[in-house]
């Protein structure tokens, strides 16, 4: 069954869910803390019992509607956090019709809520370690890429864009989803010039298409064989090939990477920034467009396991930029230019959702995903719009210089 490895990998991590009868007292003590950290917004609630609760209302802020039909579903998420939360939504544990504006809430009020959405004790070891088995090596970075990219063009292409851009868009007013794609594309290869580009992380070679258009000749790298056929076959004139970005020497004008570092990991952070440093001429500029995640919440998300860690990206992290940025510093990579836009994300992802959600109904997606996949992509699409819609997590275009 195709996807197979990403939900053989979330039954690796512990949700925990067993013996509720036997903590029954943490039912109360776990909303309390949802209640208490709720500084904006509400959540409006329905206890398995059929009693109403409101929980926060203190501020404006989203409302989220959650039907709460098991109490089990609170102790998998006092026991394993995001994973447990996600557990509970595909038994039907808990439901909602709209689950984005709760994801929302626990982004926005993560400083608050503290600890109360992750892991802890044995779940969170174990999570924590079997994330850390999954760390992107050279072995396990193809691995892991393939996880997730090689679940097959036939399954992207039916809900992404006509160019395959598979990365947050920049919107401008009244932009189709593709013209909002084209658009981001143009703005990062505004920020580089010359003759020779890399572009780490090609994907489906929508950046490399552009950016021959331009005089650009393109080197690109990918570690996914499904994306490197497509691109290859897309972009004839550019060179595409399964390379790992620390194999890259060769010397550029400019250097690209669309929301690949996020697939690195911070212990390979260092070793990808010395190959932009060492990859790129003397003046030369690289365009970067990735994901951060607050600082006022970084050590504790890199201290855990998440949903999307488990069950999305295995052996992923998103970027805390003041550490990120230090490293570009330390290689003499001058950081100019930011552009946030996370609330472009949170549209691109509604507008993915809705495209997937019809290509599903139309039957255009590939039949050997079944509906426990279905559910667990379309959970996948909720989360991330939820958490860029709550501020915690951003998208930034930022240009490094090379002195």
């Amino acid at each position: 069954m195709k996807g197979a490895a990403l939900l053989r990998g979330g039954r690796r991590f512990r949700s925990g869910g067993g013996l509720a009868a036997l903590v029954a007292p943490l039912f109360a003590r776990v909303l309390d803390h949802v209640d208490a950290g709720l500084v904006e917004g509400r959540i409006e609630a329905t206890l398995p019992n059929g009693t109403q609760r409101i929980l926060g209302n203190r501020a404006p802020g989203p409302v989220a509607i959650v039907d709460l039909r098991s109490y089990r579903a609170l102790v998998r998420l006092w026991r394993a956090g995001s994973v447990g939360w996600y557990v509970a939504w595909e038994r039907g544990e808990w439901a909602s019709p709209d689950p984005v504006p709760l994801f929302d809430l626990f982004m926005r009020n993560r400083v608050p809520l503290g600890q109360t959405a992750r892991a802890g004790g044995l779940s969170r070891a174990t999570n924590r370690m079997l994330h850390w088995l999954q760390r992107n090596t050279p072995k396990n970075s193809r691995r892991n890429i393939e996880a997730h990219y090689d679940l097959g063009n036939d399954f992207y292409r039916p809900w992404l864009d006509a160019g395959m851009s598979y990365s947050s868009a920049l919107f401008g007013p009244g932009d189709t989803l593709e013209a909002a794609q084209h658009r981001k594309i143009a703005a990062l290869l505004d920020r580089v010039e010359g003759k020779t580009l890399l572009d780490i992380g090609c994907g489906w070679g929508a950046v490399a298409e552009v950016a021959t258009t331009r005089g650009f000749a393109v080197t690109g790298i990918t570690l996914s064989r499904e994306q490197r056929a497509y691109a290859a076959d897309r972009v004839p004139s550019a060179h595409v090939s399964i390379t790992d970005y620390r194999d890259v020497t060769t010397q550029f004008d400019a250097v690209t990477s669309v929301e690949m570092v996020e697939a690195v990991g911070q212990d390979y952070w260092p070793a990808w920034m010395d190959t932009v440093a060492r990859c790129l001429k003397p003046g030369g500029r690289a365009a970067l467009q990735f994901i951060s995640i607050a600082d006022d919440i970084f050590d504790r998300y890199a201290a855990n396991a998440d949903f999307i860690q488990t069950y999305i990206f295995p052996g992923g992290l998103l970027i805390s930029e003041s550490r990120f940025r230090a490293l570009a510093d330390a290689r003499g990579l001058d950081w100019q230019d930011e552009h946030r836009f996370g609330l472009d994300y949170a549209e691109t992802l509604k507008l993915w959702r809705e495209r997937f959600d019809a290509a599903a109904a139309a039957k255009l997606l590939p039949p050997e995903f079944d509906n426990h996949f279905m559910n667990l992509w379309r959970y996948y699409l909720m989360y991330c719009e939820g958490g860029f819609r709550g501020g915690g997590i951003d998208v930034l275009q930022v240009t490094l210089v090379k002195a």
